[in-house]
C-alpha cells in the first residue's frame, strides 16, 4: 500500500484529552504517519497555558484565537499542502492503527471522491440508560460527513472554498461542508476506520445551550434549501412542534394580561399538556433518576421558547445570506513580493516592481477581485524611517502597479506585541473587513513563512512566491506556491 499524502488538522480549546487524540498520529510508524499534525489552539486571546502534547516536532500550532471550529479548520488546511486534509475533534479516541486505517481507506480512491468518513463509536453508560445529554452524543454514532473524523480531498476543499466560516458553533459547518462539496460533484463515502468518541454528560442545562443551533439551522436553509435535512439523513426536526407551543404560551399570557380569563386558562392547559408530553417523550428513554426528571421538566418547558428565539434571531440575521463564492480578494505582501525588497526604504525612488508583478495585478482587477497590500514596517519603531516616508512610498507602489483598493501597514516592532504584525493574522482580518469581505474568501500572497502564518491564522489561503530570501523550510511548509505573482493570480483566479 503506497501511503496517501495526508496532513491532519486538530482543532482545540485546549482540554486535556488534546493528547489522547493525536498520540497515535504522533506514535505512528513512517510509512503510515501524516505529513504533519496541525493543531489549532482555539483558545481566546490572553489563554497561555500549554496545549497537551502539542510540544512534538511533527505538531505544528496555529492560533485563531476563539473564533470557533469552522475557522479554525480553515486555518488548519489552509496551511497544509498535503493531497488529503484529515479532521479530528480534540476529544475523540483514535485506536492505535488509526492511520495504516486511514491510509487503506483513502489509497486508490478514484478522483471523483472528495472526502471519505470515519465511523464513529461511543460507549454506553453502565447498569443505566443514558441521559438526555448522554443521547446527544449517542447521535454521533450516525451522523454523516461529521468532521469529528472526516478526510477531505484538498482540491474539493478548493473547489468549494473550504468550511464558511459564518457557522460560529460546532455541528452544522461540516453539514454544510458535505452539502457543498456533493454539489460541485464529488462524492463521499465512509471509510473502515473507527475513533470512538467517549460520552458528554455537559451541564445539567446542557439542551438550553444547544437551542442556539437553531439559529445555524435557518442559515443551513437559506444556502440549501428547504430539503438539507433530508439531503443528509436527518429526520425533521422539532422547530414546528415548539413553535405551536410557545405560541400557547403566549397566547395565554396575552390573554391574562388583557383579563380574558377562561381563553387564558385554555391556553394554559394547552401549553401544559403539550409541555408535559414532550418531557415525557424525553424521560422515557433515560435512567429517570430524580435529578434527570426535574432536569427534563424544567428544560422542556424552556426549550420550546428559546428554539423559536433562536430560530428567528438566525432567520433576521442570514436574511441575505448567499453560498460564498470562492476567493473575492487577494492580498499582497508590500516587500519582496509585489516590490523589490529595499530594507527599511523610506525613498519612493528606489521602488522597482517585482517581475510579472503588474500583470499579476492588473489581472486579478480584471477578474473582479479587490487588491490590497499587507505590510510590516518595523522600521518606524526602529527609528530608522518615519510613517510619512512608509506612506510616500506606498504612493509610488500605487503609480506603478495600483491604486489598491485597502492598505494596512503594521508599524510596531517584534517587541511591541501587537496584534497586527505578521505571523499574526490582525492585518489580514483588518482587510477583509475594510473590503467587506470574510477573511475565507481572501487570498494572500508573500515570500516569506509569516505571510503563510498569517493568512492561515486569519483562515485565508496563502499562497508563497519564494524568492531568494525564502527559507527551505518556509517553501517545504507552504500551503501553496507559485513561480511568480502571476501564475498565484491565475490559480487563485481559477480560469483567469
Amino acid at each position: 500500500m503506497n501511503r496517501p499524502d495526508y496532513a491532519v488538522v486538530v482543532p482545540t480549546v485546549g482540554r486535556p484529552c488534546l493528547e489522547r487524540a493525536i498520540r497515535p498520529l504522533l506514535e505512528a510508524a513512517e510509512e503510515v504517519a501524516p505529513r504533519e499534525v496541525v493543531v489549532v489552539d482555539d483558545r481566546r486571546p490572553g489563554a497561555t497555558g500549554p496545549l497537551p502534547g502539542a510540544d512534538h516536532p511533527r505538531v505544528r500550532v496555529l492560533r485563531t484565537g476563539g473564533a470557533g471550529p469552522a475557522t479554525a479548520r480553515q486555518a488548519g488546511w489552509h496551511s497544509c499542502s498535503a493531497e488529503w486534509i484529515a479532521f479530528l475533534d480534540d476529544d475523540v479516541a483514535p485506536p492505535p492503527d488509526w492511520p495504516e486505517r486511514l491510509c487503506a481507506d483513502l489509497s486508490g480512491l478514484p478522483a471523483a471522491t472528495g472526502g471519505s468518513q470515519g465511523r464513529i463509536t461511543v460507549p454506553r453508560p453502565e447498569g443505566r440508560a443514558p441521559t438526555d445529554a448522554e443521547r446527544a452524543t449517542l447521535g454521533l454514532e450516525g451522523a454523516r460527513w461529521i468532521t469529528a473524523d472526516m478526510a477531505y480531498r484538498r482540491t474539493a476543499l478548493e473547489a468549494v472554498g473550504g468550511f464558511d466560516t459564518r457557522f460560529p458553533r460546532a455541528y452544522r459547518e461540516d453539514t454544510d461542508l458535505a452539502l457543498r462539496v456533493l454539489d460541485a460533484g464529488f462524492s463521499l463515502t465512509v471509510g473502515d476506520r473507527e475513533c470512538v468518541h467517549p460520552l458528554k454528560e455537559g451541564g445539567r442545562l446542557v439542551s438550553l445551550a444547544a437551542q442556539r443551533g437553531n439559529a445555524d439551522n435557518a442559515l443551513m436553509r437559506r444556502l440549501h434549501g428547504r430539503d438539507w435535512r433530508a439531503r443528509v439523513g436527518e429526520g425533521p426536526g422539532g422547530l414546528r412542534g415548539h413553535a405551536v407551543t410557545a405560541g400557547l404560551l403566549a397566547g395565554a399570557a396575552a390573554a391574562g394580561i388583557t383579563g380574558h380569563r377562561t381563553e387564558a386558562a385554555v391556553l394554559g392547559l394547552a401549553w401544559l399538556g403539550r409541555t408535559a408530553a414532550f418531557a415525557r417523550r424525553r424521560i422515557r428513554p433515560g435512567p429517570a433518576t430524580p435529578g434527570e426528571v426535574a432536569d427534563m421538566a424544567v428544560t422542556s418547558a424552556l426549550i420550546p421558547p428559546l428554539a423559536v428565539w433562536h430560530r428567528i434571531a438566525g432567520e433576521v440575521r442570514h436574511a441575505r445570506a448567499r453560498r460564498r463564492p470562492g476567493i473575492r480578494a487577494i492580498l499582497f505582501d508590500r516587500d519582496g513580493t509585489l516590490v523589490e525588497d529595499v530594507p527599511y526604504n523610506g525613498d519612493p525612488d528606489k521602488v522597482r516592481a517585482r517581475p510579472t508583478a503588474e500583470r499579476a495585478v492588473a489581472l486579478a482587477r480584471r477578474a473582479g477581485l479587490a487588491v490590497g497590500v499587507v505590510t510590516n514596517q518595523s522600521g518606524i519603531a526602529r527609528g530608522l524611517i518615519d510613517a510619512e516616508q512608509v506612506e510616500s512610498v506606498n504612493r509610488r507602489v500605487d503609480e506603478l502597479l495600483g491604486p489598491f483598493d485597502v492598505w494596512c501597514v503594521c508599524p510596531h516592532g517584534e517587541e511591541d506585541g501587537c496584534d497586527c504584525r505578521k505571523p499574526l493574522p490582525g492585518m489580514v482580518l483588518e482587510a477583509a473587513e475594510r473590503l467587506g469581505v470574510h477573511p475565507a474568501e481572501c487570498a494572500f500572497v508573500g515570500d516569506i513563512g509569516s505571510d503563510m502564518a498569517a493568512a492561515a491564522a486569519a483562515g485565508a489561503r496563502g499562497v508563497l512566491v519564494p524568492t531568494a530570501v525564502t527559507l527551505d523550510e518556509e517553501r517545504r511548509a507552504a500551503p501553496e506556491t507559485a513561480p511568480d505573482l502571476e501564475s498565484a493570480v491565475r490559480r487563485l483566479g481559477g480560469r483567469l
